[in-house]
């Protein structure tokens, strides 16, 4: 490989900085936990801050963008079955594996992130350097994370029902808690849509800022609960080994599916792109609703690394779609403010 070459695959491969910060907050969280008072001023400020990110999903989520492509249905129930169905049934399997593969303490966090909804930024801004289907792919990424605010609770209480960590009873009380902030997002739209677009810098600042929050009080806890005398550098080593396969399977099968349901070109890419990854903005709070505070900082470790590595993966499969585009023009365009997750 060309030292050239070589230079252009370092700077596709490289790290998310934004993932950089989260780690900081783990870190910071591992010398120096929030205990006593302290904690319970961060727990209420992570309540806070949770409704914050889930009112702020539902002002910049613009209506048109989860309606405006849902005519194309069969792509979307493409996307909805491998991010609802197929990740939650694998993610299940890998949790089942023996404790030499599949570390225990992490089991729980796998099948979390097996139910969360894909992304959206990430799975619109590699549709378009693929130059697919970006139309749809804002529909599709935008409809997951709206019906994922229902449907991740509740997977959730069901396939971990036996490990305890919430039941099928509760979860619609958790439901509440994460929708009814972002229907309240939305019916603010029509007087803080303009200023959140004008804006879209310093929302998207407070957003990541309680994000970072919600991390650092979940991996406090977690810390003064042991979590580190849980998990091993080869526990994590083998939680990336599990990732990465886990990755590749949906890759595979979102691929192989399109193909074998007679998808365009372009309507492949956004069915691969929008079906293979999950959020880490929407996971994040999530995981400080819907597990104990002692519990929360390992739940998130598996969605930490896959989060990695697929923007790794992803962003070379896109290259390589873009240099095998035809001539076609692509078949849509991103809508008007569509929103961020």
């Amino acid at each position: 490989m060309s030292e050239a070459k070589s230079g252009g695959l370092l700077s596709r491969l490289k790290v998310d900085k934004y993932l950089l910060l989260i780690v900081s907050m783990v870190v910071a969280a591992s010398f120096l936990p929030a205990r006593g008072e302290a904690a319970v001023a961060f727990g209420w400020a992570t309540k806070i801050a949770i409704g914050l990110v889930f009112f702020l999903h539902g002002a910049r989520l613009s209506r048109e963008a989860v309606v405006g492509g849902l005519t194309h249905w069969r792509l979307h129930l493409v996307v909805m079955a491998a991010t609802f169905a197929l990740f939650p049934l694998l993610c299940l399997g890998l949790a089942a594996l023996p404790a030499w593969i599949m570390p225990s303490a992490l089991a729980g966090g796998v099948v979390f992130l097996g139910c969360l909804p894909s992304t959206i930024q990430s799975s619109i801004g590699f549709t378009v350097i693929a130059r697919g289907n970006v139309a749809a792919a804002v529909a599709a990424a935008s409809a997951s994370n709206l019906f994922g605010i229902v449907l991740t609770p509740i997977l959730v209480g069901l396939l971990m029902h036996a490990k305890s960590a919430i039941s099928p009873s509760s979860a619609w009380s958790i439901v509440a808690q994460l929708l009814l902030p972002f229907v309240a997002g939305q019916v603010a739209r029509q007087w803080i849509g303009g200023w959140v677009t004008r804006y879209a810098k310093v929302v998207q600042i407070v957003d990541r800022g309680s994000i970072l929050l919600v991390v650092y009080t979940a991996f406090s806890s977690a810390v003064v609960e042991g979590v580190w005398s849980q998990i091993s550098a080869l526990d994590l080593v083998r939680l990336l080994v599990i990732c990465a396969v886990l990755l590749a399977a949906v890759l595979a099968a979102t691929y192989f599916a399109a193909r074998a349901l007679g998808f365009s070109k372009p309507d492949e890419i956004a069915i691969v792109f929008c079906g293979s990854k999950k959020s880490l903005a929407s996971g994040v709070p999530m995981a400080g609703v819907l597990f104990p505070a002692a519990t929360a900082g390992l739940a998130l470790l598996p969605l930490m690394l896959f989060h990695q590595i697929q923007l790794m993966a992803c962003a070379v499969i896109a290259q390589q779609y873009a240099k095998r585009a035809d001539l076609e023009p692509v078949s849509g365009s991103p809508l008007p403010g569509s929103g961020v997750a």
